[in-house]
């Protein structure tokens, strides 16, 4: 059903004014289908590995800066040393305080509520982009204030059957995965000031390596525990790491080569009802009926913003694999310099 939903939605994309894109072929289709259960899987993951969330979101980074470190050591060791010169090292590290500060937000929502509540309340990320844009002079169209505010009442929605079902425990999952979203917009906006003078895989090698960094000392200022899981538990680590941290954005910027990145952003919510299936099914977990309506309003909400904001241009998700080998820095207004432009317009 994933899989039918991608390639439906991804063709529906495929023409754009001002940017035509080639037909797509069964290896794209594939590339966002798997990259859509990747991301899926990552509340439910939380969710099962017995960890502490702190924890979970410490060894996540620090997993894939393992995997990051050599290429970016063997491949960018010139643009590492010159970071500083050109000005580009503060972006990155400002980037990883807050993608720090989102891990630490979002990944113990999904323990403290339901795995599809957590997960369509932290895909609220584009909601707050349009309104960081707004605090920085920008004028948003009525078709992206209407998704704004159709997703605020489907937020408040879901909040509020949480607190009179759930108690103030599932409520508190509910506000940290807002929080969790919000950092994910202000962590992406940082890094589209980064990746203006670097490559994907000097950024995401130093923002991740910042972030592991930060998570590792909260985590050992206040004792959490960081060894003696059971086997589960360091497996769903390791898929966490794999699917949803490197693989799933990876697949998800290769596929930027022949779908355009706002059918992407939009694409990428079916990671809510992906979510909700895989927290049944592997889980039990059901989001309690009043909430449903809830949910539906906000991703509904989520997607009209997506799409009203087609016309600014932003940069796609960080590629950590560099598996759309376009490791080059991007501009401001998020395509690569070299010559044709690839992406994005979302």
């Amino acid at each position: 059903m994933i899989a039918h939903s991608a390639h439906k939605i991804a063709q529906s994309g495929m023409e754009r004014s001002g940017d035509v894109r080639p037909r797509l072929d069964p290896l794209t289709i594939a590339a966002v289908t798997v990259a859509i259960i990747a991301v899926s899987s990552s509340g439910a993951l939380i969710a099962y590995a017995a960890a502490p969330a702190l924890a979970i979101a410490f060894w996540r980074n620090a997993l894939a800066v393992g995997v990051l470190a050599p290429v970016a050591v063997a491949r960018r060791r010139d643009e590492l040393r010159g970071l500083r010169a050109k000005g580009a090292l503060r972006w990155c590290l400002l980037a990883g305080v807050a993608l720090a500060v989102h891990f630490a937000t979002w990944v113990p929502a999904p323990k403290l509520t339901t795995v599809a509540t957590a997960t369509a309340l932290v895909a609220t990320q584009p909601v707050w982009a349009g309104l960081i844009a707004v605090g920085q002079g920008r004028r948003l169209g009525r078709l992206t204030w209407l998704g704004i505010a159709t997703a605020v009442v489907g937020a408040a929605v879901t909040a509020g059957v949480d607190f009179t079902s759930g108690g103030h425990t599932a409520l508190l999952g509910d506000v940290l995965a807002v929080a969790g979203g919000l950092m994910a917009a202000v962590y992406t906006s940082l890094g589209e000031k980064a990746r203006s003078q670097t490559s994907t895989t000097t950024y995401t090698t130093v923002c991740y390596s910042v972030c592991a960094a930060l998570l590792l000392a909260v985590c050992l200022i206040f004792g959490v525990q960081l060894s003696g899981y059971t086997g589960s538990t360091w497996l769903a680590l390791l898929a966490l790491t794999a699917g949803a941290q490197l693989l799933g954005h990876s697949l998800l910027n290769y596929a930027l080569h022949k779908i355009s990145a706002t059918t992407i952003s939009v694409l990428v919510l079916l990671e809510v009802p992906g979510a909700a299936l895989l927290g049944w099914a592997w889980l039990g977990q059901t989001p309690r009926p009043a909430a449903w309506p809830g949910i539906l309003l906000l991703v509904s909400g989520v997607a009209v913003v997506v799409l009203g904001a087609r016309r600014a241009p932003v940069p796609p998700t960080p590629d950590p694999l560099d598996l759309d080998l376009d490791t080059e820095p991007v501009t401001p207004a998020g395509r690569s310099d070299r010559r044709p432009p690839r992406a994005s317009d979302r």
